[in-house]
């Protein structure tokens, strides 16, 4: 058993459920501290928490491109019935995110990290069992989808985690990495999946597998890697015993008012991405192709392109915490709901010039292709300004709390050190509840489009996207009304000054 000094000279014994993967002594913000030994240990837990939130989204967003091929594996479904199966993981990822975060204080970052990988085979081996069977009931398939949104709690825990690691100063960027690598996976899923299944290759660089579509294939490779993941975090990953706390002291933050307006901000930019990332792919496939002539139909083959907007907005996350740290997060915010509202516009318009196809005719989609060139660059850009959004809006989190914290104490004083690490811990359950609120928006956006109260498919998308546009002006305008107008009240004036 070792023994840690504590800042006072006293010498403490690590409480007998302790073993080698708790640290004891962890303290980021003391610059000798982190050079010497916090940089090293934070970045192998970081690089090891990348990979299993990874693994984590692309289990979660595996409905979002497979069932755009269940109609041709023998699966008779509705537009409609789709949308909800790649809806409901959304849903359920983001009610798992609040226990997700009070579970890594309660049991440790890596103990956690591994048993949610771990459940990561009930979602896969379900999907393998229900695709080889087309008399699977349509309501056992939503029940599997469902379980699915276990990948989607993994985001709250990992960045709850990570949050703990880390210095103030190197947060922005830390967390940037850490989300980013998690929403790589869901591009990567929805660009190997094809290529695993036999559906489709990639651009003819790749070929997919031969013999038909074979949608269990994926669901193997992903349990393959969560069993990978699991035993990574137990060999590389560690425990913090600074980062505990209580639910009922971590449920503060929801009698915050900034916990709920930064969560209302993130349904605009986490909302989004995961939302339009789970949407894109029956988008362009109601809207831009039809299944004939065989094997791959007339006017734009989804497969090719779905990945592309998870792949922007992911690839964009962190560049948003980047400039966060140099800019203020407040900013950069309010820059990115600027762009949102611009290019969803764009998108719209393009929309408009299509022809609706309720027959799926081929003469209609071939007309219909040649639009598809400015649909998908303006919801390109869509993508890159809701990664941007990600990134700066979670560089405010943590800043918020530490600038309360500040403003409550005095520099060098034992009261500023203990609520500085008070205010990361709030800061973590904070990230759990505003990322559970911001995550329902992925639930939200498919259901839009399906939207079965409307007839027409195309009267229902184009609705929806007008909604959005509103939806992102009021993001923008609570942002400048929050943290950056002049004058302001007071507190939010020493949030902005604060850099946030």
């Amino acid at each position: 058993m070792t023994t840690t000094a504590t800042p006072a000279g006293e010498t403490t014994v690590p409480p007998s459920r302790r073993t080698r993967r708790w640290i004891e002594d962890w303290r980021p913000e003391d610059p000798d501290f982190w050079e010497s030994t916090g940089r090293q240990v934070a970045r192998r837990n970081l690089i090891w928490s990348i990979f299993a939130e990874h693994l984590g989204f692309s289990v979660w967003l595996i409905w979002s491109v497979s069932s755009a091929f269940l109609v041709a594996t023998g699966f008779d479904y509705t537009p409609q019935q789709l949308f909800l199966l790649v809806a409901l993981p959304n849903l359920v990822g983001s009610l798992l995110r609040l226990p997700y975060t009070f579970a890594v204080p309660k049991f440790g970052g890596r103990n956690f990290t591994m048993a949610s990988a771990a459940l990561l085979l009930i979602p896969t081996l379900g999907f393998a069992y229900a695709v080889q069977r087309p008399e699977t009931p349509y309501w056992v398939f939503c029940l599997i989808a469902a379980t699915a949104g276990l990948g989607g709690g993994n985001f709250a825990s990992s960045m709850a985690n990570i949050n703990f690691f880390y210095p103030s100063a190197k947060k922005g960027a830390a967390l940037g990495l850490n989300a980013a690598g998690g929403n790589l996976g869901v591009s990567l899923i929805q660009l190997f999946l094809p290529v695993i299944v036999g559906g489709a290759g990639i651009f003819g660089l790749v070929k997919a597998s031969e013999g038909g579509i074979d949608l269990q294939r994926a669901a193997w490779v992903y349990a393959g890697l969560a069993v990978v993941a699991t035993l990574a975090a137990y060999f590389f990953m560690d425990n913090l015993s600074t980062a505990t706390s209580s639910p009922r002291e971590q449920m503060k933050v929801v009698r915050k008012r900034q916990t709920w307006i930064m969560a209302f901000l993130y349904i605009g930019t986490f909302g989004s991405f995961i939302g339009y990332s789970a949407a894109m792919p029956l988008l362009i496939k109601l809207n831009f192709w039809v299944p004939e002539p065989a094997p791959l139909g007339t006017g734009i083959y989804f497969a090719y392109f779905a990945f592309l907007g998870a792949l922007v907005g992911s690839l964009t996350r962190p560049f948003g915490g980047w400039l966060a740290d140099r800019l203020g997060g407040a900013k950069v915010t309010l820059g990115a709901f600027a762009a949102m509202v611009v290019f969803t516009l764009a998108v719209l318009w393009t929309l408009m010039q299509l022809t609706p196809n309720p027959t799926a005719d081929p003469a209609i989609a071939s007309a219909n292709q040649s639009w598809f060139p400015w649909f998908l660059s303006f919801f390109l850009c869509v993508f890159a300004a809701t990664g941007i959004g990600n990134g700066s809006t979670y560089k405010m989190i943590p800043a918020i709390w530490r600038t309360e914290a500040e403003r409550a104490t005095a520099p060098g004083t034992p009261e500023r050190t203990a609520a500085l690490l008070a205010g990361t811990k709030q800061a973590s359950a904070a990230i759990g509840v505003i990322g559970a609120v911001g995550a329902i928006g992925g639930f939200l956006i498919p259901m839009a489009f399906s939207a079965p109260w409307v007839a027409d498919p195309m009267s229902a998308t184009k609705g929806a996207f007008l909604v959005f546009t509103g939806f992102y002006v009021i993001c923008g305008a609570v942002t400048w009304a929050v943290y950056l107008r002049r004058p302001a009240e007071v507190h939010a004036q020493s949030l902005a000054g604060a850099g946030i």
